[in-house]
C-alpha cells in the first residue's frame, strides 16, 4: 500500500467533520507511542515550550548521571540513546534554537563529566558530530541568537 501524500491528507482531513477528527487523532495516538508522545506534547506542552526544554535537561542530567559509573562500552550505549531520545524531543518541538540549545547542552555535559579525550576516538566523534549539527541549527538562526551560540560552540570546541 502507498501512502498519499501530505497535501492529499490535508485536503481529506479538511472534508472531515470535527467528532471523526478526534477519533482518527485517538487512533493514531493507539497505534504507536511515538504518535501519542507527539500529540501529547502538542496538546499538553507546547504552550509553554521552557518548562518543556528544562524537563528535557532534568532527563539529560540523569542519564549522565547514570552514565558516569559505567565503563566505556555501556557509557557509549547510554551516550547514544541519550542523543537518540534527545533527538526525538527536539523532532517534536521543531525549532532550531532549541535543536541548538540541547545539541549544546548535551556537549556541555560531555565535556564536564570528562567523557571527551584523545583515548576514546567513538565518544570523540559523537562528540563532534554534536558539535556539527548543533552549528547547522545555529547557522538558520536569527544573527542576535548566533552570536550568542557560536560563543558557547567556540568554547566547547577549544576546550579540547
Amino acid at each position: 500500500m502507498k501512502a498519499a501524500s501530505v497535501s492529499d491528507i490535508k485536503k481529506e482531513l479538511q472534508t472531515l467533520p470535527p467528532a471523526s477528527l478526534m477519533a482518527l487523532c485517538l487512533r493514531l495516538a493507539k497505534f504507536k507511542a511515538d504518535n501519542k508522545e507527539l500529540l501529547s506534547y502538542l496538546l499538553f506542552e507546547a504552550d509553554d515550550l521552557p518548562t518543556y526544554v528544562e524537563s528535557i535537561k532534568t532527563e539529560i542530567d540523569e542519564a549522565f548521571r547514570e552514565i558516569s559509573h559505567d565503563k566505556s562500552y555501556l557509557a557509549k550505549k547510554k551516550l547514544r540513546k541519550t542523543i537518540r531520545i534527545t533527538n526525538k524531543y527536539i523532532r517534536y518541538v521543531g525549532n532550531k534554537e532549541t535543536d541548538a540549545e540541547l545539541l549544546l547542552y548535551i556537549c556541555q555535559k560531555m565535556k564536564a563529566s570528562g567523557m571527551v579525550n584523545n583515548r576514546n576516538v567513538q565518544i570523540q566523534n559523537l562528540y563532534m558530530q554534536l558539535l556539527k549539527k548543533s552549528v547547522k541549527a545555529i547557522d538558520s538562526l536569527h544573527a542576535d541568537l548566533q552570536y550568542d551560540y557560536i560563543k558557547m560552540v567556540n568554547q566547547l570546541d577549544t576546550d579540547l
